[in-house]
Formats: structure tokens, C-alpha cells, sequence
């Protein structure tokens, strides 16, 4: 596939099959246009690694095709690639006011503000891209200024959902209008491109509201600190905090950089506008543990935030036996370690915890079966098409839209290149897609030699080989070999005087080539390796002439 023809045709490049990393791709009339372009953050299976990019090669090959990048909403998993991927595109960026906030921040983080364009839509706004018209249509969600696109194109109208729920009292963001989806369903919707996140919730996600009166009421019962962590991204429950300390008479201070930039940024596109002044840390250590309530990142369990500082005595802020932390969020699977880790450390110092499980403290961002059911009667459309989850939330969306009535449904997953006019949806081809590593400053194939080096090192661990050799390959003195987490210890001088041995026999069997005699010390050491082990580290040689 080069060029689209006269056609519209759909292809994810990331968040099909996975949450997270979303990146779609919709082309019609020889051009393309991406929606959303995020992140993914990293787990075991990558050691070192804290964040994930879509692999784009496909669009970056055909950038001059490429007419922008247009962004529904302002969470990472929308937004976190373009720091590192969106000047290469060289193409412009679309956001609403709030969302453009957080991406031109990012943009001067990484000092490239001066390389991407970014175009502020208004809310409710509507522009053209070629044969492309956006309309953002506000839904509800955890973030200001969640938005769904309707997408009319010459072959049909796409309504691509981003993030949502239905929430008749959000506290900050909009309502979804019920009377104006069904517009938009009156006016013929050919695809609707969905969030499959709780496909398999039987009940609605819930409201922003009933959140408040749920941490209102624990929060009050509460003895000594209290501090509450959440993800910084979700300004709805910043802002419902804001408003629970203020119910339950207690002064707020904010702990960590990421909750203090959303907040600035929210504030200054009109939101959280009545948030209470905060204290600092000092102030808020001086004053009664009563009358305290911290709001801190960390609740996904990460070593370098905010509530991980506080557990184990590296923070400024400190709890004791008596006060509380309420998880207001909810546990990312792959998490549980790392969470269960804090919260055995809490336990240790005698603080109370509290969880969603227990009390009404956090709601879903994401359309539940009865949510999604509304919009299949509200939109209507000719085809439903499930995104953002993983296969078996797609399937069974793709099961719930079937059975509610919609025609025709296509699960499917990233590099999948979908034609949904005309006659579709069928799948025309499968195009290359993959998973890229932000590790420090650099970006690297996730497949490539790095990680998988690192991986075979996490678990076998490393033996480095040093010898001194002269023009002919002759060694000169004794190996130098020092071990990297290979399992060995009480016997580890028995060991490298046996690894030595056996370099030195690998050695002196007379190798013409540097290469080939490093070859063979190297599987020499490796089998001692094994043999005293089990395991195979991963052995490397070094030589130097003298």
C-alpha cells in the first residue's frame, strides 16, 4: 500500500490488541491523517526501560502524504510520543486549548517548541484537512476537554470515540449531549471507532460526583495526615480533591512536579479555577497532622514519585503510625508488585489504607456495557470498529455492538490496513508495526541486540574475560575474570581459578585469528559457566596486545 485511492481506509499503528500507545491512522483521496500519537509505559519484559513508542515507520515513510497529527484528549497514552517522534513527521499538531497546553509543554521540555506547529482548535471547533473535516465532539472523561472526532470524508462520517464514559456530573469537563450524538446519528455515521478499555463491565463507569461523596466520607473519619494519590493527568480528581479538602476542613498540599504542571496548565485554560491555595511542605509539617491532606503522584507503585519517597523516608513530607493513604485510582495489571512493595512499607510504619475495593474513592474514564450500548443507539452507525484495549476487549465489543444491533463489526489489531469504504470493512493487507524503547536519551528498536543483551544478563548474568596476548595470540600472564550476577559466591575463587584454566587451554591451542581465539575462550568460560551453574551468562572476551 503506497497512496490511499478513492477509498477510506483505517490502520493502527499502536492501541489495538494493547491499552496504551495509541496511534491511528486514517487515509483517504492519496493522504493520510494520524489520530493520537502516545506512549506505553515499560514493564519487566524490558529491564531499564520506562517508556514505549509505537513504531511508525510506515507513516514516516510516507510523511509527504501525512496532512497532521489531530489529538482527542491530553493523557499520555495520546499525547507522551510527540516529544520524540512528531518533528520527524514535520507535519502540524491539532489540540483544544487544555490538551495543546500539555503538548507545548512537553515540546519546550525537550526544546523542539520552535519545530512542531501546533494549531489551538477551540473547543466544540471544526477544520479541514484535505479531503479530511474534524469535528471535536466533547465527551466526558478524566481529563479537561476529552473529545471524540466525527471524521467526514467524501466516502463517509467516522465517529472516533477517544477516551469517554457517560458522567451526568463530572465536575470538570463536559456532559455528554445525548441530543447532539443523536444529530450525528441522524445525519448517517458510516464507522464508529470505539474504546473497548470495560467491554466486560456490566455496569456504567460511574460519576466524578459520587467519587467526592465517597472520599468526603472517608476522608472525615479519618485520624492524623491523610494523603490521597491519583494519576497527575486526571484533573477531574484533582479538582475533586481540591473540593474534598475544603468539605472536610483540611489545608492541601501537592506532592509532585507532574500534579503542579497539571494544575497550572488546567488553570490556565480556565479550569480548576476555585482550587484551594496550597501549603508548602514546611507549613504543612508544622501544622496539626488533623488538618493536613496530601494529594501525591505514586499509586502505580513508581520507585521515583512522590508517595514511594514518602513510604520510605526520602521525602520532606512524612506519615506515621495513625494516618492514611487512599489509593483513589486503580491498579494498573503488572503493577502489583511494585504497589504491593509501598504498601507493605506503609503497613510497617502502622498507616491505614485505604482502596477503590473498599470504598467509593475512584471511578472509570472508560465506557462500561451499558455506556457503550447508549452510543450504539445514539450513533447508530453502518460498522463498529473496537480500539484501545486488548484483543478480548475488542472481541467482546465486537460482540456487544453486534448484538445491539449494529451491522457489521472487524476486530482488529495494529499494522492491520482496514478499508471501511467502499464496501467494507474488509482487510486489505497487513503492514509492519512494532514497539520502540525511549531508554534514557535514546530510542531503540525493541527487538534489537540492546535489550535483548540486557534481558540475557538480567537473568544469566555476565562474565568479563580480560587477556594479554602478544602479535601471535600468546598470552601473556593469568586471565582477569570478574563476575556480574552469576550465582556464584561462596565458591567464587574455586570458580575463576577454573575459568581460567579453561580460557587459558582455549588460548593456547593456537588460534590464527584474534576473533576465533576469543571465540573459543569465550565458549570455554561459558561451559565452566553452565557446569558449576546451570545457567549461561553471558561471557565477554576482551584482548590486549603487548
Amino acid at each position: 500500500m503506497k497512496r490511499p485511492g478513492k477509498e477510506l481506509l483505517f490502520l493502527a499503528l499502536g492501541g489495538s490488541g494493547e491499552i496504551g500507545m495509541n496511534a491511528n491512522l486514517y487515509g483517504c483521496d492519496g493522504k493520510w491523517v494520524m489520530v493520537d500519537l502516545g506512549i506505553t509505559f515499560g514493564d519487566a519484559s524490558y529491564p531499564g526501560v520506562e517508556v514505549i513508542l509505537p513504531d511508525i515507520e510506515f507513516i514516516e515513510e510516507r510523511a509527504k502524504d501525512l496532512l497532521g497529527i489531530v489529538i482527542t484528549h491530553g493523557h499520555e497514552d495520546h499525547i507522551g510520543a510527540i516529544p520524540y517522534l512528531a518533528a520527524d513527521l514535520g507535519v502540524p499538531i491539532y489540540a483544544t486549548p487544555f490538551t495543546a497546553g500539555l503538548i507545548r509543554s512537553k515540546l519546550q521540555e525537550e526544546r523542539i517548541a520552535d519545530k512542531v506547529k501546533l494549531h489551538v482548535i477551540e473547543n466544540n471547533g471544526r477544520f479541514k484537512l484535505g479531503s479530511f473535516r474534524f469535528n471535536y465532539i466533547p465527551l466526558a472523561h478524566s481529563i479537561p476537554e476529552g473529545n471524540a472526532l466525527l471524521i467526514e470524508t467524501p466516502y463517509g462520517n467516522v465517529f472516533h470515540t477517544g477516551d469517554w464514559k457517560l458522567d451526568d456530573d463530572p465536575l470538570v469537563g463536559n456532559t455528554t449531549n445525548a441530543k447532539m450524538l443523536r444529530k450525528i446519528g441522524d445525519n448517517g455515521v458510516l464507522a464508529l471507532v470505539c474504546d473497548s478499555t470495560n467491554s466486560f463491565n456490566e455496569k456504567t463507569s460511574g460519576s466524578e460526583g459520587d467519587v467526592r461523596k465517597g472520599l468526603d466520607e472517608v476522608i472525615r473519619k479519618a485520624p492524623g495526615r491523610v494523603l490521597v494519590t491519583t494519576f497527575a493527568s486526571n484533573a477531574a480528581r484533582i479538582q475533586t480533591l481540591g473540593q474534598v479538602a475544603q468539605d472536610v476542613g483540611r489545608h492541601l498540599v501537592i506532592a509532585g512536579r507532574s500534579i503542579e504542571k497539571i494544575i497550572k496548565i488546567a488553570q490556565s485554560t480556565g479550569y480548576l479555577q476555585d482550587f484551594p491555595k496550597t501549603l508548602s511542605y514546611d507549613e504543612a509539617m508544622r501544622m496539626p497532622a488533623e488538618k493536613v491532606m496530601i494529594v501525591a503522584t505514586g499509586g502505580q507503585g513508581e520507585s521515583r514519585a512522590a508517595l514511594s519517597r514518602i513510604a520510605f523516608d526520602s521525602h520532606h513530607l512524612k506519615l506515621s503510625a495513625g494516618d492514611s493513604v487512599i489509593f483513589s485510582s486503580r491498579q494498573i495489571p503488572g503493577n502489583e508488585m511494585a504497589v504491593g512493595r509501598i504498601q507493605n512499607a506503609l503497613a510497617a510504619k502502622g498507616i491505614r489504607m485505604v482502596t477503590d475495593r473498599q470504598a467509593m474513592i475512584h471511578v472509570s474514564g472508560h465506557p462500561g456495557r451499558p455506556d457503550l450500548q447508549a452510543m450504539y443507539r445514539w450513533i447508530r452507525p453502518e460498522m463498529l470498529i473496537p480500539v484501545h484495549g486488548e484483543l478480548r476487549h475488542m472481541a467482546e465489543q465486537a460482540r456487544l455492538g453486534l448484538a445491539t444491533g449494529i451491522p457489521r463489526s472487524l476486530v482488529q489489531g495494529n499494522g492491520d490496513l482496514i478499508r471501511l469504504a467502499p464496501k467494507g470493512p474488509v482487510f486489505v493487507s497487513h503492514e509492519n508495526t512494532g514497539r520502540l524503547l525511549l531508554d534514557g536519551d535514546v530510542i531503540l528498536s525493541a527487538n534489537g541486540p540492546t535489550i535483548g543483551e540486557r534481558r540475557k544478563m538480567a537473568i544469566n548474568g555476565l562474565i568479563s574475560v580480560g587477556l594479554a596476548v602478544d602479535k601471535h595470540n600468546h598470552l601473556k600472564g593469568h586471565p582477569t575474570i570478574s563476575l556480574h550476577g552469576v550465582p556464584i559466591e561462596a565458591d567464587r575463587i574455586e570458580f575463576i581459578e577454573d575459568a581460567s584454566r579453561a580460557a587459558i587451554k582455549a588460548v593456547h591451542e593456537g588460534h590464527k585469528s584474534e576473533e576465533r581465539m576469543r571465540e573459543a575462550v569465550r565458549l570455554a568460560v561459558r561451559r565452566r559457566a553452565h557446569h558449576w551453574t546451570g545457567k549461561k551468562p553471558i561471557v565477554d572476551v576482551v584482548a590486549v596486545h603487548v
